[in-house]
């Protein structure tokens, strides 16, 4: 079988478009479709019909696609095993994370690390959750941690961190000196949000619908130093990682009050491929890791 042609039509059927096709092997539209046809000419069937624009597998096609899945993943496979190997000799670790684990946890993993591996590179990217699974799938990045748990059956899923979310409020607010705070003390308070769909938001919208109450939004960012400033200068009240704002309560510019009952949190997780080659320098990262699990993150 040519596998140039298999490919071809591999791609033009995942991307459900010969021009995508075309454009990620960086060839015309017309070799794509030559390419289609040739394999077809050759084993004399059709597998792929067309209907205006639209590409529809025969029965044929189908069982042809499911086996070019298997042989490009493969592929995909062997391409990484030999960039482990590239990376263990150059001693490389690249890692994707979302926002906060990278922020607040992630420094502390490394510095551990690298004291007991100085020769070892660690290139870190800030990513969204989505994009750390998309890259973690294609087998970008070495490992990857976010901040809500995702099912995938190529996905190795590991719970690594839960971490208590706190009521911040500014020193001078009403609410400051309170010892604790029941649900009904935050119904109807200007608060100030994580943007929707993101994992803290996530996490409050449950503790929200568990305690069926309403939250008054008052402002809404995408991100933790924005959300500090603002309650720092008294524009509303947040529920944030307790780790998140440390700094700033040590220092008294926020006041943390915890929720009165059990604690609210939420978790990071740690992904990686199924089929990830485990290289020495990635085995010691995972070995960091599950110390500071076990023995604690301080």
């Amino acid at each position: 079988m040519n596998l140039n042609q298999l490919k071809l039509f591999y791609l033009s059927i995942k991307h459900r478009s010969l021009s995508a096709a075309a454009a990620e092997l960086n060839i015309t539209q017309p070799a794509v479709t030559k390419g289609i046809q040739r394999l077809q000419e050759y084993y004399e069937i059709r597998f792929v019909e067309r209907v205006g624009k639209k590409l529809t597998l025969t029965k044929a096609g189908q069982a042809l696609y499911d086996i070019a899945e298997s042989i490009f993943s493969l592929e995909k496979v062997a391409e990484e095993r030999i960039r482990s190997f590239q990376a263990e000799q150059g001693q490389q670790i690249i890692i994707h994370t979302s926002e906060s684990f990278g922020a607040y946890y992630l420094p502390a993993i490394l510095h551990r690390f690298t004291s007991a591996h100085p020769t070892v590179k660690v290139k870190v990217d800030i990513l969204s959750t989505e994009k750390v699974v998309e890259t973690t799938l294609a087998l970008q990045n070495d490992i990857g941690f976010i901040s809500y748990p995702v099912k995938h059956a190529k996905l190795i899923l590991q719970e690594v961190l839960e971490e208590r979310l706190v009521i911040i409020v500014a020193p001078e607010h009403r609410l400051a000196n309170k010892a604790a705070l029941t649900p009904n003390d935050l119904a109807d308070k200007a608060m100030v949000m994580h943007e929707q769909g993101s994992a803290l938001q996530k996490a409050i919208d449950r503790f929200t619908d568990d305690q069926n109450i309403r939250l008054s939004k008052h402002l809404e960012f995408s991100n933790n130093e924005a959300i500090k400033r603002a309650v720092a200068e008294g524009d509303g009240i947040a529920i944030i990682s307790e780790k998140v704002a440390a700094e700033e309560i040590q220092t008294g510019r926020l006041i943390a009050i915890p929720l009165a009952g059990p604690p609210v949190t939420r978790s990071f997780y740690m992904i990686q491929r199924k089929d990830k080659f485990l290289s020495r320098p990635l085995a010691g990262l995972v070995d960091v890791l599950s110390a500071m699990q076990t023995n604690g993150w301080t």
